[in-house]
C-alpha cells in the first residue's frame, strides 16, 4: 500500500521504512553511509559496481537495488559485508588503468601536491603555487636548496628527454615568497591547550615543531647553538643562503614557535624536568651515543636512543625522538619528513588517539609506460627541452619557471582526492594488483570542448549512459560491444563529446572515477 511504514533493522538499529524504499535509502536515514559508485537517484538503481553490498538472510545483495521488507535484518559493517566490498573494488581495479597520484607525488615523502604546483606556477598563479608549498613542506626554502630530489627521478618526462625541474622551481617559489611584503602563513587549527618540548633545532626538530603548531599546540624548542638550523649551520652559503635559513625562522615563529637557545639536555635541562612543564617531550637532538642515551634516562640502541620504528615512543611515557638520535640519516628531506611523522604520532598521544603510523594515500599504479602511451601525455604540453635559468646562482625567474612547469606531464589523476573509487579503497584497505594482470594499453580522448575521456578508468557503471537517456540526447552514450570487450561510447564510431551535447557538465560532475574530466 502506498505511504505504509514499516520497522527494519540495519546493523541492529531500529529505522521506519516508507513503503517501496530501498535498504541504502533506509540505511541514510539513521546516519549509515554504504558506499555506492553506481548509484545516483536521479537514474534510480544500476547494480553494475556491487559496491554498496549487504547481508540480508545470509544473502550478499545490493543495497541500492533491494527494497525494504517489513522485519528485515541488514548487516551492513559486518567483517563478511566488509570482505564482499574489498573485493568488489579489487576487481575493479583489475581493469584499471591510471594513477590516482602522479609518481612525483608518491614519491615525495612530504606528500607534495606536485602536479597542482606545477600546474599553477605554470598560469602565473604565484600566490596559490606558494600556498600549495607552504601548506605541504616544512622548511620550504631550505628544501628548495638542500633536497635530494626523489620526485624527478620518477617524473616521466625523464623517459622522454629531461625531467621536470621541480626543486628549482620549489626554490623559485620560496624565494618569491621571502621577498614577499605579505609572507604566506600556513593554516593553523584552534589552541588545544597542550604543550610539546622539542629538544634539538636541527631539521627534524623544527620539522616536527612546524607539524605541531599547526595541530594548535603550544610548541616550545629548545638548543644548546645560539641559533637553530643544526647541520643546517654548516651547511656553505652558496649552497644554503643565511637568508633562507634566517627565513626559515622567521616562519615558524609567526606561527607561535618559541626558541629557547642555550639549552643542553643532561646539563640546562633534565627530562623529568620537562615532562612537568609539558604534555610530551621530543629528542631531536641530532647524532649521539648509545651512552648519551641512557644518562637522559632511556634505552639505547646501537644508533643512539632507542624508539619504536613506527610511532617514535621511548622507553619513557610522553617522550618521543626522532631523527638522527635514533636513526642514522644523511639526507636533509629525511630527517624533515621523520620529524613531521614523530609530529604525527604526538599529536595522537596529546588526543588521546591510538597512536600509529598514518597511512600512504592510496594510488592506483600504472606503472611504466611505453613510448606510444607517453605521446599521449605530450600531446598537450609543452615539447621544449629543460629550462636553463639566465642566472644560474639566482635560480629561475617567473616566465623561466612557468616554461619549465609547462613541461610537466600532469600524469597524475584530474579527480585525485574527489573520486569515489579512490576514496573507498583507501577505506577499505584495498590491495589494487589482487586481481591485475598485464595492463591494457593506456588512451586518452581529449575532446575539442575540453572534455576528456579516459576509458581505462571506466567502471561501466552506467551513469552517464542514464543522464544522457533522460536528458533525451540527439545522439547519446551506449555500451558499446559484448563480454569483456564492452566499453561506453557515443553511437555509430561518433565521439564522447558529440554524445554530450546537453549532458557533458552533469555527467563530468557524477563521474564516480574521473573516467570523464575536464581539461
Amino acid at each position: 500500500m502506498s505511504g505504509e511504514t514499516f520497522t527494519i533493522t540495519i546493523d541492529q538499529r531500529p529505522v521506519d521504512v516508507v513503503a517501496g524504499e530501498t535498504v541504502l535509502k533506509a540505511a541514510a536515514r539513521i546516519g549509515i553511509k554504504i558506499p555506492t559508485l553506481c548509484y545516483l537517484e536521479k537514474c534510480g538503481p544500476l547494480n553494475s559496481c556491487q559496491v554498496c553490498l549487504v547481508k540480508i538472510n545470509g544473502r550478499l545483495v545490493p543495497s541500492c537495488g533491494t527494497v525494504s521488507e517489513a522485519g528485515m535484518s541488514v548487516e551492513s559493517e559486518s567483517v563478511e559485508v566488509h570482505e564482499a566490498r574489498r573485493t568488489a573494488l579489487e576487481l575493479l581495479f583489475s581493469d584499471h588503468v591510471g594513477d590516482c597520484l602522479a609518481p612525483c607525488n608518491r614519491l615525495c615523502p612530504l606528500r607534495l601536491n606536485i602536479p597542482v604546483m606545477l600546474r599553477e606556477t605554470e598560469e602565473g598563479r604565484i600566490q596559490q603555487a606558494i600556498s600549495t608549498v607552504f601548506e605541504a613542506l616544512p622548511l620550504p626554502g631550505v628544501l628548495g636548496a638542500l633536497c635530494h630530489h626523489p620526485c624527478e627521478q620518477g617524473c616521466r618526462r625523464g623517459q622522454w628527454d629531461d625531467p621536470a625541474a621541480i626543486r628549482a622551481i620549489e626554490k623559485h617559489l620560496a624565494d618569491e615568497h621571502r621577498q614577499s611584503k605579505t609572507p604566506y602563513i600556513p593554516s593553523r587549527k584552534p589552541a588545544s591547550g597542550k604543550s610539546v618540548v622539542i629538544v634539538g633545532a636541527g631539521p627534524a626538530g623544527l620539522s616536527a615543531a612546524w607539524s605541531l603548531l599547526r595541530q594548535g599546540h603550544s610548541v616550545t624548542v629548545a638548543d644548546r647553538h645560539s641559533q637553530a638550523g643544526g647541520t643546517l649551520t654548516s651547511v656553505p652559503p652558496r649552497h644554503l643562503p643565511e637568508e633562507v635559513l634566517a627565513g626559515e625562522t622567521r616562519q615558524l615563529a609567526s606561527l607561535g614557535l618559541q626558541f629557547r637557545f642555550g639549552s643542553e639536555l643532561g646539563r640546562d635541562l633534565t627530562l623529568d624536568g620537562l615532562l612537568r612543564g609539558f604534555d610530551a617531550v621530543i629528542l631531536a637532538v641530532g647524532g649521539i651515543t648509545p651512552a648519551e642515551a641512557q644518562s637522559y634516562g632511556l634505552e639505547s640502541s646501537s644508533a643512539g636512543i632507542k624508539a619504536q620504528a613506527e610511532t617514535f615512543e621511548t622507553s619513557r611515557k610522553a617522550v618521543f625522538a626522532c631523527g638522527r638520535a635514533v636513526r642514522e640519516m644523511t639526507q636533509v628531506l629525511r630527517a624533515i619528513s621523520d620529524g613531521q611523522s614523530a609530529a604525527t604520532c604526538v599529536n595522537q598521544f596529546l588526543m588521546g588517539s591510538p597512536i600509529r603510523k598514518t597511512p600512504k594515500p592510496f594510488s592506483s599504479i600504472m606503472g611504466r609506460v611505453g613510448r606510444t602511451e607517453l605521446k599521449l601525455f605530450l600531446r598537450s604540453t609543452s615539447t621544449s627541452s629543460s629550462t636553463t635559468p639566465c642566472n644560474p646562482s639566482a635560480g629561475l625567474d617567473r616566465r623561466e619557471a612557468s616554461l619549465e612547469s609547462s613541461r610537466c606531464l600532469h600524469c597524475d589523476c584530474r579527480s585525485s582526492g574527489s573520486c569515489a573509487l579512490q576514496t573507498y579503497a583507501q577505506t577499505y584497505g584495498v590491495d589494487a594488483s589482487r586481481f591485475r594482470s598485464q595492463r591494457r594499453n593506456f588512451e586518452q580522448q581529449v575532446q575539442p570542448g575540453g572534455v576528456i575521456f579516459e576509458p581505462g578508468k571506466c567502471i561501466l557503471c552506467g551513469i552517464c549512459v542514464k543522464l544522457t537517456e533522460i536528458a533525451r540526447e540527439p545522439l547519446g552514450l551506449a555500451f558499446i560491444g559484448r563480454g569483456f570487450n564492452v566499453r561506453v561510447s557515443a553511437p555509430f564510431n561518433r565521439s564522447i563529446e558529440d554524445g554530450l551535447r546537453q549532458t557533458a557538465e552533469e555527467c563530468v560532475k557524477h563521474c564516480p572515477t574521473g573516467a570523464l574530466s575536464w581539461k
